[in-house]
């Protein structure tokens, strides 16, 4: 069963994913709120699930991390036992940052981050020697244009 949200909630969500930092004083503010209302309803979607987290986003490339590569993978395995090595292969790598399973051509796409070049051959090393796969395509991004976008609440 979904949560129930109002646009009260959707503010506060909004608000959120532009700054997690903000206090509770500045939320309630701008969402014209008193600081007790605001932090039930903080509460209220926190327990519901619809808040999973809260962190900071960071520069990749300041962070050396200049290099995004997008991993496309195709294999012959859809058994149980199979997934869960590769998930658990590909989830051991901290380079990959993001992790789907998809509908297509393909049936994994996986976001990388490396220092360059050399540095994305050692994960695509680490994944083809730890696990079997039928096809592995990538794709090296050039420039970020649009990057962890706000959910649109």
């Amino acid at each position: 069963m979904e949560p129930q949200i109002d646009h009260i909630d959707r503010q506060i969500l909004r608000a959120l994913q532009e700054s997690a930092t903000l206090s509770q004083r500045e939320l309630a503010e701008r969402v014209g709120l008193s600081q007790n209302a605001c932090w039930r309803r903080l509460t209220a979607l926190r327990q519901s699930g619809l808040i999973t987290g809260e962190g900071v986003r960071l520069d990749a490339a300041r962070l050396g991390l200049g290099l995004t590569v997008f991993v496309m993978i195709r294999t012959r395995h859809h058994n149980r036992e199979w997934l869960q090595e590769f998930r658990r292969v590909v989830c051991a790598i901290p380079n990959v940052i993001d992790f789907y399973r998809i509908a297509g051509n393909y049936d994994y796409l996986i976001k990388v981050v490396a220092e360059n070049m050399n540095a994305f051959d050692g994960v695509y090393q680490r994944l083809i020697e730890r696990i079997e796969l039928d096809n592995v395509t990538s794709y090296i991004t050039m420039e970020a244009i649009a990057d962890s976008r706000p959910l649109p609440v």
